[in-house]
């Protein structure tokens, strides 16, 4: 459904805004919605298009983290498994996958020698022989630290595993398949040159762009506004081909928090995630010598934005700012989707129908119903605030939960007699009777 004139033209305002205040030579904010592309706005003389290729930096690390589950869940390996096992000359004792996964491993930020985002990066074997214990800042999982880092040693891990480089299995295992053609190693025009704005009279320098090497798992990618949309879709409503929807949904959970003080921002498996206002969005910022990039998606909707911008600062909040600005823009302007029609649904079977109607658990009433589009025994409360349990059939009179607080609890019908008289879900037993006999 396309977006309504009002929202066209607030985000575009938007965009023009950011352009210009923050003093960048071009920027770019792209939208999707339930998988479709929805609005390109660009700003800049000349103005980019949904085709023209910025490098995304950290961005990166999420397919990278993609690569690590693809192979966790084919059975390669264990997200608990030491680094040590798959990396030996790696001299960081206690450091699992998952903690580097999502920035707890205790690692200092960068590896050893030049700033690697600017300089000519190494190859494998030589960033492994830079390796020291002296690497590790904090105890793991002590406190978030961002690592790119312990991104490059999770390349290593994916490339010792496989025997192929990380950029040929991003590009069979991710890029393919998802149609990612305009998302390469290298950049391939039409890109945007990306530049160091001077702070004092807004003179231009071109930044290098170097080829990060063993690094490149943290942050070497190029993409287009139009193919990263297919990634925020990927992220949104994910293609089991690609990687199961448990999976991404595992990689968007929270791993720790990384604001303290307001609880606004956490990390995920490779993901960040946001809190603004009632809404949490995922996804991940980017930043290379010369550019930034935002990529956030609101899995609930559906809906996501990437913005690019040519420029290593940006006056006025970054490009994660105007990312989070174009999404609320969005989220706030566009209607709800219409819920599909109400229509009658099939008799239950003969072994649900009992477990259906009113049950009580200490006075409180919950209503159990039959969903026969999903094969389902649904469970809500109408007197109090509490979240949806679906259960899915486990066995005879046994069913698991699959969503809310209940979310992997058994639930088990109790019989006398034949006749259903309670359900016991991890040992809360609802009765028919809303003050049962002790």
């Amino acid at each position: 459904m396309p977006l309504l004139p009002d929202t066209i033209r607030r985000v575009d305002e938007l965009v023009a805004r950011a352009q210009c205040h923050g003093r960048v030579p071009a920027l770019v904010a792209a939208i999707i919605r339930d998988g479709e592309p929805v609005h390109v706005s660009g700003a800049g003389e000349p103005p980019p298009d949904a085709d023209t290729q910025f490098r995304i930096g950290s961005i990166t690390k999420t397919m990278t983290a993609a690569l690590v589950l693809v192979l966790r869940d084919e059975g390669g390996l264990a997200l608990d498994d030491p680094l040590g096992r798959h990396l030996p000359d790696a001299p960081f004792d206690g450091v699992t996958l998952r903690h580097l996964l999502g920035h707890v491993s205790g690692l200092q930020r960068e590896p050893e020698g030049e700033w690697w985002e600017r300089s000519a990066g190494v190859d494998l074997e030589r960033f492994l022989e830079t390796l020291i214990p002296e690497k590790i800042a904090y105890p793991p999982y002590r406190s978030y630290h961002y690592s790119n880092l312990g991104y490059g040693l999770l390349g290593a891990v994916l490339t010792r595993l496989t025997g192929q480089p990380w950029r040929d299995l991003v590009a069979a295992r991710v890029l393919d398949p998802l149609g990612m053609t305009r998302t390469t190693y290298h950049p391939t025009e039409p890109f945007a040159r990306g530049y160091m704005v001077h702070p004092w009279h807004d003179t231009l320098r071109e930044e290098p762009r170097h080829d990060a090497g063993a690094m490149a798992p943290a942050g070497q990618l190029w993409s287009t506004a139009s193919d990263l949309l297919r990634w925020a879709a990927f992220l949104a409503d994910p293609q089991p081909s690609v990687l199961a929807a448990a999976t991404v949904t595992e990689m968007c959970a929270p791993a720790v928090i990384s604001d303290l003080d307001s609880w606004s921002a956490g990390h995920g498996l490779g993901i960040e995630l946001w809190r603004r206002g009632e809404r949490v969005f995922v996804g991940h910022r980017g930043s290379m010598p010369g550019y930034q990039a935002m990529l956030a998606v609101h899995r609930p909707t559906r809906t996501g934005v990437v913005a690019f911008a040519n420029a290593y600062t940006m006056h006025g909040g970054g490009i994660d700012r105007i990312g989070f600005d174009v999404l609320d823009a969005v989220l706030d302007g566009e209607p709800a989707a219409s819920p599909a029609p109400w229509q009658p649904a099939a008799v239950p079977p003969a072994d649900v129908e009992p477990l259906t109607g009113r049950w009580w658990w200490m006075g409180i009433e919950f209503q159990a119903s039959w969903d026969a589009l999903t094969g389902e025994l649904v469970m809500t409360s109408p007197s109090v605030r509490a979240d949806t349990w679906r259960f899915t059939p486990d066995g005879s009179d046994r069913w698991r939960c699959r969503s809310g607080t209940n979310d992997g609890e058994v639930l088990l019908a109790r019989r006398e007699g034949g006749t259903v008289v309670a359900l016991d879900i991890a040992t809360f037993v609802f009765s028919r009777d809303p003050w049962p006999a002790l």
